[in-house]
């Protein structure tokens, strides 16, 4: 809010088990209504979509595309996390990045 940002709540972060797109969901935004308890051996993702504009999105026909409803610029990206006996292993992370945490992008 601070950088006039918004968090798409359209879409939400998810577990992956035997099916990809499993319970639960992770929503990515404050108030959100989220209810359960994550447990170690778990797998989720985190995926949110931070937009310089307004938060409301539109999809376009091929069912897939999301673009912002102003056309301010957005950006998504996606991790996928394991819940240890000790907090969480980042399996995305990229290689030589700790895996215990994410770190911020350095080109």
């Amino acid at each position: 809010r601070k950088a006039k940002c918004s968090v798409v709540t359209t879409y939400c972060g998810h577990g992956i088990g035997t099916l990809f797109h499993t319970a639960p969901t992770i929503p990515h935004y404050a108030g959100n209504k989220a209810k359960g308890k994550l447990e170690v051996g778990h797998i989720f993702t985190i995926e949110p979509m931070i937009n310089l504009g307004t938060s409301s999105d539109l999809t376009w026909p091929d069912k897939w595309t999301s673009v912002t409803a102003d056309g301010k610029r957005s950006s998504q990206f996606e991790h996928t996390m394991l819940v240890t006996e000790n907090g969480v292993e980042l399996l995305t992370a990229r290689p030589g990045q700790p895996t215990d945490r994410m770190v911020p992008w350095d080109p």
